[in-house]
């Protein structure tokens, strides 16, 4: 049996839900949100465990600390942890105005589901729960959109998306901001972690989003491997660090600057 599904793009006809309208609102309101925003990157990899929020969260703080007002969202919305590394504690305060991020280390601006739910509980959606591997995915898209466009950024030069694994919640980006969104690819070394992340780097680039550079973290022993120079060298873009495992003072501040 062939299912004729329909998006709200094909939607001609009037709608008692309002979907079409209300997913265009929620585009233009984020749109408005981040129009004060110089940079919007998203830091990604497509697989879990290579530090990928601990590269995020000290980024930012270096950027910071140069003088550029940052800002992260956090984006794994089932396992936040910028909150805690950048010691950014809630709860979070709605002003007129819009949420009022929270002030972390370095004075970095953060937003985080951790805000939202009690420590150690998970995200939880009310819904049928036999079918809630069907909506889920969708409800946590519209809860993505409502924290890029509910937030009060306010004038910032860079955004950092800190994203989950897996690429879904960056194809969630690329529908919901206003262009696809630059890309801050990190690996570890080894060939393993080069297969995942070469796999969502084509994927954004499929989708036309700018790739900033690679950085390769937890690089050196006890992770042999090439993967941070496999990767520049397929795409063309530059190896912007490595990280060690015990970083030294200056490494996060020279990171920060070959992002200009």
């Amino acid at each position: 049996m062939t299912l004729n599904i329909r998006t709200y793009h094909d939607l001609t006809e009037p709608d008692r839900s309002g979907l079409l309208a209300q997913v265009v609102a929620q585009r233009q309101r984020v749109a408005a949100r981040l129009a004060s925003v110089g940079h919007v990157i998203a830091v990604m990899s497509g697989k879990g465990g290579v530090g990928k929020s601990y590269v995020t969260a000290h980024l930012a703080r270096a950027l910071a600390r140069d003088g550029r007002a940052a800002a992260v969202l956090d984006a794994d919305l089932n396992g936040p942890t910028i909150a805690r590394l950048l010691d950014a504690a809630g709860p979070l305060a709605v002003e007129p105005e819009g949420v009022r991020p929270l002030a972390g280390a370095d004075g970095v601006r953060c937003v985080s589901m951790a805000h939202l739910v009690q420590d150690g509980q998970p995200l939880a959606f009310k819904g049928p729960e036999a079918e809630s591997f069907i909506w889920r995915g969708t409800l946590e898209a519209s809860a993505l959109r409502e924290l890029l466009g509910d937030v009060n950024w306010g004038a910032l030069d860079v955004l950092l998306l800190d994203l989950p694994p897996g690429m879904q919640r960056f194809l969630e980006l690329c529908d919901i901001l206003p262009g696809p969104p630059a890309v801050l690819t990190v690996t570890i070394p080894t060939a393993e972690s080069g297969d995942a992340v070469r796999r969502a780097m084509r994927a954004a680039v499929d989708r036309g989003a700018p790739l900033l550079g690679v950085i390769e973290n937890m690089s050196g022993p006890p992770f042999a491997g090439r993967a941070g120079d496999d990767l520049v060298r397929e795409f063309g873009v530059p190896l912007l660090a490595r990280i060690p495992w015990h970083p030294a003072a200056d490494t996060w501040g020279q990171l920060a600057g070959k992002l200009g």
